[in-house]
């Protein structure tokens, strides 16, 4: 449980902690239900320097200057299952640094089985949010 966005982020930078490259880590939950503050805090984790914003318009973001490169992805506005294929998306999730999927319910069924999966609710307050974030094998 966080109760700001301060704390999302820090919540992010620790789980960093864990991520090896390779490593897929899907985002479920609502719109503004801290995903991004999340993956911001988990670039910090990485050493990545650079501002991270949600890629919603190009679909990823390519993070480098970390300890791995971050490629960060945003399927929100993915008009077709096609889009996968015109961005390579394969040869990121099999490649060498760690995959960051917000709204990955979009994707689902094309991501590997062994990943994580981090799901996000709303709170009973306006920053409170519920993490949830399971290693599946």
């Amino acid at each position: 449980m966080t109760h700001s966005e301060d704390e999302t982020i820090a919540e992010g930078e620790r789980f960093a902690g864990r991520l090896k490259p390779g490593d897929v880590v899907a985002l479920f939950g609502d719109l503004g239900s801290g995903k991004t503050r999340f993956t911001k805090g988990i670039s910090r984790g990485l050493g990545v320097h650079e501002q991270v914003t949600s890629p919603t318009f190009v679909v990823v973001n390519e993070h480098r200057g970390g300890r791995y490169p971050l490629y960060h992805f945003d399927f929100y506005r993915m008009r077709s299952v096609d889009e996968l294929q015109e961005i390579g998306f394969e040869e990121y999730l099999y490649g060498s640094g760690v995959c960051i999927i917000e709204w990955a319910e979009m994707v689902e069924r094309y991501l590997p089985a062994v990943r994580y999966d981090v799901s996000f609710e709303l709170g009973s307050t306006e920053n409170e949010r519920t993490i949830m974030i399971e290693e599946r094998q």
